[in-house]
């Protein structure tokens, strides 16, 4: 524990600071004022005095002591018995347990104290008495039963090779018979005699008077039936020789290969009729599969319905309908007995008692106003001297303990991540914390964060922060967060404003009394015996551990060994870390932690629900997988203005809508396109601006688009390398001008119907500005290393400067060390010179590109 002073430790302990002086004083110690150290040693001198203070002795502690202590000890024995011939060897294992009591509870002075100690000490040796005897009896009992199933076994092994002896003899004494029968009927064959049928004795009765056997008739005189009987021979007649010949056995190869007969196979006559059970989509393969049939027959009844799809493609429930009806089978609507609707009927029995739970914060607020410096007070940690420059670069999940309770703290940069959570439709946050600065005021970000709270229908608590400047003016940041709909308390309103200091920790403790009252109303609550479930925050991969997840646990508890689907992922907890690095056993309700043991890293916002076995968790993602391939396959663009046409007149003349996002580089740009683009709008198509803002393109805006199906439009701006990959997995439509013109020409004739050729802009490669040089020929000249694509010398450029178009124009030379080259490739160094512009900068960045001719479709 680190030094503190008498008013901290004062305000810590709950007692007032001139009370704490006086005990002091009394302990011996004497203190000048509120603001000495109090060192440890004189922490627990004080301790000592207090506790004298009030009667507690030394012998106290001592009655804590345990008065019996309980030793087990195991021991492993091998034990030889006898089995069959030979002998085996059995593993026995030995328990005991043996309680010893504490020799000052036996010796007491007084009488009935000993004769109790005696007493239990009695107890305790008879009953280690009473449980060695009873393992030693089941020891035995257990060697007896191995001895016997040993005795069983044998005794089964012994009757096995008898009964195979028996049946050898059997069948050596058959075959002695066979060959001396075999010369006896060829002989007989060769003087024109019927074959001669050897009948074995009939047994011999088991009694004391055996039956004699029947002699055989003597001469070889005929019989009435025609036959002849000598030597002890019976032999058919000649007719009944040719009726035994005829009704010859078949051998056993040509029983099996007979075509007739009951197990013979029938091919059938009627047509066989299936039950195919079809969901939301199919594809065109897996159809094929259900119905016995090659893909190239559906393919085929497809194209004479007029639906052009190949193999892998999918086709939605009332296509497949049609075409299984084709083809004379039945399609029914498949059934919710999948792996998902289990998990779904697993997660609605869940029945507990309800218990309150921590609310989630969420930190919001512009770049710079301190929300990592307020969570750093909160927890006592230095969080913004871990990140890159002092900026959050990836969201921070912390619970801390206060005086006050429990709370869990979200830190987001920028909201990009909790755009893309509130896009999946997940509700992660109970309370929003806006932070403000009081020297700064309301900001772009700051309203951002207004909206996503408004959207996401959360309750406000606006920390107005940094009151310890002097340009610090909070009554300004009210007035300028009224025009913005949010009411203090103080003007009527009911959004509670805090003032707080996060550097000086002042006003900290009326920011959470007012985030715990915002919880009390809320009235949160959960089960926390159940299985967990929850949400997950991010997610990132590791080179040593793996796939990692930060989750936040909404329900139940996640204990380590829990099987769980996580979005399309599974797998088991293999370990579970707070936000400080140390291992955990399991996290309740509101509690984040980091989840390893996945099969894959999941996305922001995937909810995650522990199953019983990992069978059911592997089936629920492998049916999550293709699901979400089915629905990337059968999607339709739909937010392509193309599409958009294409698809009027389907909806029994309801107008189609054509949602824009709009970036530009000035405010005066964004305000022309939106009055020009919505003045657009006619009984056939609407269109929308659902959003628009100056600057790149961001994330923010990526993840908005992909919400609403938007096209995004930036006017002589770029979207961000992270805007990118979203827009990429979203299959967006992402278009950039530098005329505003071309915009509004290309809305029109989509309005309009009149599509025709379109001049689109294709970056072809782009380059960065590493150093710049001064040349009495071509003025600046920019040592760039091309990062993207190819700069090609004769096509046309633009210069961009944190996302914005600064210049366009083209090349005055390309080159490669001192010769002119006609293009260079990504990864290589080169010098560009651009022709009537010197104001090339490090860190800019030049745009190649060409303008081609796309003939528009429907």
């Amino acid at each position: 524990m680190s030094d503190v002073t008498v008013r901290s430790l004062a305000t810590l302990v709950g007692t007032p600071v001139d009370k704490l002086l006086e005990q002091l004083a009394e302990a011996g110690m004497s203190f000048s004022g509120p603001d000495q150290v109090v060192t440890p040693t004189e922490k627990i001198k004080l301790l000592g005095f207090l506790r004298r203070a009030h009667g507690r002795s030394e012998a106290a502690a001592a009655d804590a002591a345990p008065r019996q202590i309980t030793l087990k000890r195991r021991k492993m024995e091998e034990l030889t018995v006898p089995a069959g011939k030979g002998k085996a060897t059995v593993n026995v294992e030995v328990r005991q347990k043996r309680t010893y009591v504490k020799r000052a509870e036996i010796e007491s002075p007084q009488d009935d104290e000993r004769e109790e100690a005696q007493r239990k000490l009695a107890e305790s040796q008879a009953r280690n008495e009473a449980e060695n005897a009873a393992l030693e009896g089941a020891d035995q009992k257990r060697r007896d039963e191995l001895a016997r199933q040993r005795a069983e076994e044998e005794a089964a092994a012994e009757r096995a090779r008898q009964e195979v002896e028996e049946a050898a003899r059997r069948a050596a004494e058959e075959t002695a018979v066979a060959s001396e029968e075999r010369p006896r009927r060829a002989h007989d064959a060769d003087e024109g005699r019927a074959p001669v049928v050897r009948r074995e004795p009939a047994p011999a009765p088991r009694s004391d008077k055996a039956a004699r056997p029947a002699r055989p008739a003597r001469g070889g005189g005929r019989d009435n039936a025609g036959g002849r009987t000598g030597r002890g021979e019976l032999h058919l007649s000649d007719a009944g020789s040719a009726r035994r010949g005829a009704k010859k056995r078949p051998t056993r190869r040509e029983a099996g290969r007979g075509a007739t007969g009951s197990h013979s196979f029938s091919r059938p006559n009627a047509p066989v009729v299936r039950e195919v059970a079809i969901g939301d989509s199919i594809v065109v393969a897996d159809l094929a599969n259900k119905l016995a049939l090659k893909g190239g027959e559906v393919v085929k009844a497809l194209f004479k319905m007029g639906v052009m799809a190949t193999i892998n493609q999918s086709i939605d429930h009332d296509t497949a309908a049609l075409v299984v009806e084709e083809l004379g089978h039945t399609a029914v609507r498949a059934t919710d007995t999948d792996a998902e609707s289990t998990l779904i009927a697993l997660t609605g029995e869940i029945q507990g008692e309800v218990e309150p739970r921590p609310p989630v914060v969420t930190i919001m607020g512009h770049v710079d106003h301190g929300k990592t410096s307020l969570l750093d007070y909160l927890r006592r940690t230095k969080v913004a001297k871990g990140e890159a420059g002092g900026i959050t670069q990836h969201i921070g999940a912390y619970h801390v303990e206060t005086p006050k309770g429990v709370i869990s703290f979200l830190d987001t940069p920028g909201h990009a991540a909790f755009s893309a959570m509130r896009a999946r439709g997940a509700k992660l946050t109970d309370v929003i914390v806006l932070v403000v600065a009081a020297d700064d005021g309301v900001k772009p970000q700051t309203v951002e964060a207004i909206q996503h709270a408004r959207a996401s229908n959360v309750p406000l608590v606006v920390a107005i922060n940094k009151i310890d400047k002097s340009d610090a003016n909070p009554d300004r940041v009210r007035q300028e967060l009224i025009q913005h709909e949010v009411l203090a308390e103080e003007f009527g309103g009911d959004v509670q404003m805090v003032p707080i200091s996060a550097k000086q920790g002042t006003g900290i403790d009326e920011l959470l009394d007012a985030i715990l009252l915002q919880a009390e109303v809320l009235e949160l609550t959960a089960v926390r015996d159940a299985r967990a479930a929850g949400v997950v925050i991010e997610s990132s991969l590791d080179k040593g551990r793996g796939p990692m997840a930060t989750v936040l646990v909404q329900r139940g508890t996640l204990k380590k060994g829990d099987y769980l689907v996580c979005g399309t992922q599974y797998g088991r907890v293999r370990a579970l870390f707070d936000e400080s690095g140390q291992q955990v056993q399991e996290a309740t309700p509101s509690i984040p932690v980091v989840v390893l043991g996945l099969s894959g890293v999941p996305d922001a916002g995937d909810d995650f629900v522990v199953v019983e076995d990992e069978r059911l968790a592997k089936d629920v993602a492998q049916q999550r997988e293709a699901k979400r391939r089915e629905t990337r396959l059968v999607k339709q663009a739909g937010n392509r203005m193309e599409d958009v046409l294409a698809q009027m007149g389907q909806t029994d003349g309801q107008p189609q809508q054509l949602n824009l996002v709009i970036k530009a580089d000035v405010q005066g740009s964004v305000e022309a396109l939106r009055q020009s683009l919505t003045a657009l709008s006619n009984d056939l198509i609407t269109i929308n601006v659902i959003t628009s803002g100056v600057g790149g393109i961001t994330e923010s805006d990526a993840n908005s688009a992909a919400t609403a199906k938007a096209t995004i439009i930036g006017f002589n701006v770029r979207a961000d390398a992270s805007a990118r990959k979203v827009i990429e997995a979203n299959g967006l439509d992402l278009r950039y001008f530098s005329i505003i013109y071309d915009v509004i020409d290309q809305v029109k004739q989509v309005a309009s119907g009149l599509l025709g050729k379109e001049v689109r802009e294709e970056i072809i490669g782009v380059a960065e500005v590493r150093e710049v040089f001064r040349s009495s020929k071509f003025g600046a000249v920019a040592g760039s290393i091309v990062v993207e694509g190819v700069v090609k010398r004769h096509k046309p450029i633009r210069v961009l400067r944190d996302n914005t178009v600064v210049f366009e124009g083209e090349l005055e030379s390309l080159r490669r060390f001192k010769e002119t080259v006609d293009e260079v490739r990504a990864g290589t160094e080169c010098g560009i010179a651009v022709r009537q512009y010197n104001d090339v900068q490090p860190g800019d960045q030049i745009e190649c590109f060409e303008r081609i001719e796309v003939a528009r479709t429907l």
